[in-house]
């Protein structure tokens, strides 16, 4: 089972994606949840997921900071940004980093079945 770990600040998403997804059944381990940057970087140092789904605009870390710092430390970490922006700059940001998945909001649970069954 691969080990996923969930970033986002608005806690209604964040409570959504990790009670309707069907982690398991897609060959998932929900390992933990954050809702910003700073306090998810030392809970991911702890429980080394495989794949991080995470928020791009938080408070106190965003998720490209993030993602850089845990692509640093796990290079092969799959990591899906979920963005209200439709902003190219960040998509660029994010490709650069090397995320493997820029999803827009509102973001469906089919759509993020369907990338988890991907990556």
């Amino acid at each position: 089972m691969l080990r996923v770990f969930l970033v986002e600040d608005e806690s209604i998403i964040r409570e959504t994606l990790r009670d309707t997804v069907p982690w398991s059944r897609l060959g998932y381990t929900f390992v933990g949840e954050a809702a910003d940057g700073e306090m998810a970087l030392p809970l991911i140092r702890n429980a080394r997921p495989d794949v991080l789904i995470t928020d791009i605009r938080m408070p106190f870390m965003d998720g490209l900071s993030l993602s850089k710092l845990v692509m640093e430390e796990q290079p092969d970490i799959k990591i899906i940004i979920l963005s209200g922006y439709d902003d190219f700059e960040y998509a660029q940001q994010a490709i650069k980093i090397g995320v493997e998945q820029y999803l827009l909001k509102p973001i469906t649970k089919a759509t993020l079945v369907h990338v988890l069954q991907e990556v």
